[in-house]
């Protein structure tokens, strides 16, 4: 595993799941959903080169009221594992993959992090002037966030990558 990778939430070692996307390289730091904005933040803070930041299926909740937040949590309060087992099973969606292998279970911190987490205009500004490239890629066919209004927001920012019949893990089942 590399170590300008970020694992996603309830999950860890799952990057070999973006082999097929991924460029592995020192200078590239890559971040799976709340990973993603681990790696986000990482890039931001560090005095290290970075090349290119890649975001898998980063986690964006700005476009969801406190309602909905305030929901999630408490089904997270109320049964933990059962709601990382329903977390992920909206992941793996549309694909059969299996995702246990990969299980840690989310803590309520890293769930409240994930969905009050707002990705800063002002920052992407200041990745793109120090020369920092950015790739988002995503799935068409995603039940964790809404690919559509994702894709609205970091268009200003990054090259996108839309991957027809995949879910949150960018896994297309073969036919």
């Amino acid at each position: 595993m590399s170590k300008n990778y970020f694992s996603g939430f309830s999950l860890e070692k799952e990057e070999e799941l973006f082999t097929e996307y991924s460029l592995k390289n020192d200078f590239t730091v890559a971040g799976f959903s709340y990973g993603a904005q681990r790696a986000f933040d990482y890039v931001i803070n560090t005095n290290d080169r970075v090349d290119l930041l890649q975001l898998f299926s980063p986690a964006f909740f700005q476009n969801k009221d406190k309602k909905y937040k305030r929901m999630q949590v408490m089904y997270f309060k109320k049964d933990p594992l059962k709601y990382c087992d329903n977390f992920l099973s909206n992941s793996i969606y549309p694909s059969n993959h299996d995702l246990q292998k990969y299980f840690s279970q989310g803590s309520y911190e890293d769930l409240d992090t994930l969905l009050n987490y707002h990705w800063s205009e002002e920052k992407f500004e200041l990745l793109l002037s120090k020369g920092v490239k950015i790739e988002v890629f995503l799935g068409c066919e995603d039940k964790i966030i809404d690919p559509v209004e994702t894709k609205k927001f970091f268009l200003k920012y990054a090259n996108i990558y839309m991957i027809k019949n995949a879910g949150h893990i960018l896994h297309v089942d073969e036919l």
